[in-house]
């Protein structure tokens, strides 16, 4: 009998570690009406009928997609943490659907975080509030970089457009937060700022400035400042670099790099920020 046990025990638990190893399903391909175009999107979403609490992730300035995959690594690697707790996740692909390239280094951009990209996430919105397997209030926002500063521009009170519930909360990875540090900026639902104390990409004093700046007029704002950390530290096998060459998707100058301890406890935070 207890040799039975210990069998069924042991296979019970290679079973649960492959299903806990089971890939990611492909996403599927959804096109979202928006004014002037056809907003192209990759949805990821648990099976079932939901309804499901939902992520709108954003991409950062080199676009959603590479050369041969829908979804570049970091945000595939994300997609898969969120559906793993339940979510869906929806990223727009702010650059693909207007037959744009990388972004970083281009000095006159035609898609802005502050307007097309805010025009991108309403669009998303509206379109997940119509679907039956979307909770219509734990709808959130998540991005990086680029991606992030449409986020704390989507999220302040003088965006505030359609129909309700708003969104439930916010996460933003490394905005560049300096011309919201000379806004006045605040925010209209629980918002989260991570960012690394080592960014010299993005500007961890502004966005400090802009967390700062809200206390008392706004919702819930929070700034974690990792210590030693660069930008990109949360992507997956990074070694620490300076920028260097002309890859039209990396910003023009700065570091970036992985750093283990500032990504375990990030990926713990946006779990429990969006669970809220």
């Amino acid at each position: 009998m207890r040799f039975l046990s210990a069998t069924l025990s042991l296979t019970l638990l290679a079973a649960a570690c492959t299903a806990n190893a089971a890939p990611l399903p492909a996403p599927r391909q959804v096109d979202i009406p928006a004014a002037g175009l056809t907003l192209h999107a990759q949805l990821y979403k648990p099976d079932g009928d939901g309804p499901f609490p939902t992520v709108i992730a954003l991409h950062g300035c080199g676009g959603l997609s590479g050369q041969a995959e829908p979804v570049l690594p970091r945000y595939l690697e994300w997609a898969e943490q969120l559906v793993k707790t339940g979510h869906a996740v929806l990223l727009p692909d702010s650059y693909g659907s207007r037959e744009l390239g990388p972004q970083c280094r281009v000095k006159e951009r035609r898609v802005l975080a502050r307007r097309e990209r805010v025009a991108d996430i309403s669009a998303s919105r509206q379109w997940l509030l119509q679907q039956p397997w979307a909770a219509r209030d734990r709808i959130s926002l998540l991005g990086w970089a680029n991606g992030a500063s449409a986020v704390l521009w989507a999220v302040r009170p003088q965006s505030s457009r359609g129909a309700a519930p708003d969104f439930r909360s916010a996460i933003a990875f490394y905005p560049d937060c300096r011309i919201s540090s000379g806004l006045g900026w605040s925010t209209r639902v629980p918002t989260l700022l991570l960012i690394g104390a080592k960014d010299d990409v993005s500007s961890p004093s502004a966005c400090r400035q802009v967390v700062d700046g809200a206390r008392g007029r706004s919702a819930l704002a929070r700034i974690v400042v990792y210590p030693g950390a660069a930008h990109d530290f949360d992507r997956a096998d990074l070694p620490l670099r300076a920028i260097a060459g002309a890859d039209a998707a990396l910003p023009e100058h700065g570091h970036i790099g992985t750093d283990a301890d500032a990504r375990k406890d990030a990926q713990q935070r946006v779990t429990e920020w969006l669970a809220r």
